[in-house]
Formats: C-alpha cells, sequence, structure tokens
C-alpha cells in the first residue's frame, strides 16, 4: 500500500474539502482518466484496490499511472479510553480528494477496454468519478495505424519487386533457351 517514507510531522489536522481541483485535474500522462466529481477522504486501500481492478481487467497490458498519493495520516485513540491524553495514533493514511481531480491516467489500450477497467476501478472508490478522455487519445491508435500502412506498403514493394526479379529470371531462362536451341 502507498504511504509516505518519512513525514515532517506525523499528526496532521483534519482540514477542509472544499472547492474544487485547480492542480491535476487534466489527463496529463496517459490517454485516459478517472476524474472524481465529488470530495473525499481516499485511503491507501482504496486507491490499491482501483489499481488492482484496473490492471487486472487489461491483462497487464498498457501503462497505468496514480496521479494521488496518500501523504495525510489519520488518528484515532483506542476504543474505551477516556477523554484527554492527547492525540491519537496514526492509523491509516489518506489523500483529500476535491471534485475534478484526476485520480488514475492509462494508456496503451484501446478506449473501450480503458472505459471497462476505469468502471470497474471507480466501483472501488467511495465516490462517484468519470471516465475522461484526453486530448492525445488517437495519437497512439494513429502510430498503429501509420505503422500497419507502412508495413502494409513494404509488403507490397517487396511483392513488385520479387514480381520483378521474377520476370527478369524468366526473360534470362528464354534467352538461355534460344541461344542453345
Amino acid at each position: 500500500m502507498l504511504m509516505p517514507k518519512r513525514v515532517k510531522f506525523r499528526k496532521k489536522h483534519r482540514g477542509r474539502r472544499r472547492g474544487r481541483a485547480r492542480k491535476g485535474n487534466t489527463v496529463v500522462y496517459g490517454e485516459y482518466g478517472l476524474q472524481a466529481l465529488e470530495p473525499c477522504w481516499l485511503t491507501s486501500r482504496q486507491i490499491e484496490a482501483a489499481r488492482r481492478a484496473i490492471t487486472h481487467h487489461i491483462r497487464r497490458g498498457g501503462k497505468v499511472w496514480i496521479r494521488v498519493f496518500p501523504d495525510k495520516s489519520i488518528t484515532a485513540k483506542p476504543a474505551e479510553t477516556r477523554m484527554g491524553g492527547g492525540k491519537g495514533n496514526p492509523e491509516f493514511w489518506v489523500v483529500s480528494v476535491q471534485p475534478d481531480r484526476m485520480l488514475f491516467e492509462l494508456a496503451g489500450v484501446p478506449e473501450e477496454l480503458s472505459r471497462e477497467a476505469m468502471l470497474r476501478a471507480a466501483h472501488k472508490l467511495p465516490i462517484a468519478a468519470r471516465f475522461v478522455v484526453g486530448e492525445r487519445a488517437g495519437e497512439a491508435e494513429f502510430a498503429v495505424l501509420g505503422r500497419q500502412m507502412a508495413a502494409q506498403a513494404a509488403a507490397e514493394d517487396a511483392a513488385a519487386l520479387a514480381a520483378e526479379e521474377a520476370a527478369a529470371a524468366a526473360a534470362a531462362l528464354e534467352t538461355e533457351t534460344e541461344s542453345a536451341e
């Protein structure tokens, strides 16, 4: 699970989850993304469950980016403890998510497969999220099509060259048989 290696202060204030995400709200690394629509504390367990759902569905093809990191510790006091005695011990780690924050990004797989994978990941999360198509979504498909077209053109050139060589060999064979007679 995700957690910081070390932090300056172990215990943080609860804070408020107001407003919308101004940073980290666009698809930057991949072609498709999963965007949060509600505010929440997303735990490291929930992030890991969503990541596993994505990688399992795409069968380890493509590339997945996790755009959020749980760096806020949530403390809890033991059960049946009297009031006072200070703040409790850190129990788990969360990331404070605002609406429009990009949670995951995906590249290298077709849109339908990535849409289904992101839907499965969204079911693991405690908030509503939507599938987002980035600006570079078609670039990989065009690159694949370009490679296929280049391979097809090379195959046609090779076939034409082979046909020319066969015709030249046949002509040489004819001249050989004529000169032998």
